[in-house]
């Protein structure tokens, strides 16, 4: 069945995406104000585009209640936030710092989550999440009056101790790590848990098959 999009409402768009574009990683994003005031809040419009430089990208929606959200504003402001990963026994409380609580309110607190200071840049660190990764601002597109994708160029990368199985050959245990991904509806989720394995083929080996 054909969906042109030219044909539908935002909101159509978006379900249609969010149904299909499965799994998605979830940037669990740590900003700072200019006052200091830190704020959490989760984001599966997120990926990884490029290692030299290292950018990651997340896109960032427009507040329900109107204008961007802190989460935008403070990067914008300070140029600088911090992309934590979600292992499945952090659900929870990644679902709680999504909650659209008014302005100023610490989601950290909220979600029983505490800190670890970042090496480079001042927003901390979710300090239960098994990986994170320092980033600034390296550029922004706006894409709306108050939406915009965000490249964050990576300054330095924490990984929780027992998930790293070679420092010097930067080799990690990525089931260990038991990360979490975004599924369609309002809330389904996905484990990393089930691996297919599909070696990749040299073009020298390859024989199509009558």
């Amino acid at each position: 069945m054909l969906f042109d999009f030219a044909d539908l409402s935002a909101q159509d768009r978006y379900k249609l995406m969010v149904s299909t574009i499965v799994p998605r990683p979830i940037a669990w994003v740590v900003t700072q104000d200019a006052q200091g005031s830190v704020n959490a809040a989760p984001y599966s419009f997120f990926n990884a585009f490029s290692n030299d430089p290292p950018i990651l990208i997340l896109g960032i929606g427009g507040n329900p209640s109107g204008g961007e959200k802190d989460t935008a504003a403070n990067i914008r402001a300070t140029r600088q936030f911090v992309v934590n990963l979600v292992s499945v026994e952090l659900g929870e409380a990644m679902n709680i710092t999504a909650i659209e609580f008014p302005h100023g309110v610490d989601e950290l607190y909220q979600a029983g989550l505490t800190t670890l200071p970042s090496t480079h840049i001042a927003p901390p660190r979710i300090a239960e999440s098994p990986v994170a990764f320092e980033c600034e601002r390296f550029q922004t597109i706006e894409i709306g009056d108050d939406r915009s994708l965000v490249l964050g160029r990576v300054l330095a990368m924490h990984v929780r101790d027992d998930a790293v199985i070679n420092p010097s050959r930067c080799y990690i245990d990525t089931p260990k790590l038991d990360l979490l991904g975004r599924m369609h509806g309002g809330g389904g989720y996905t484990t990393t848990r089930d691996i297919v394995q599909i070696p990749r083929i040299r073009a020298e080996d390859w024989v199509r098959k009558p």
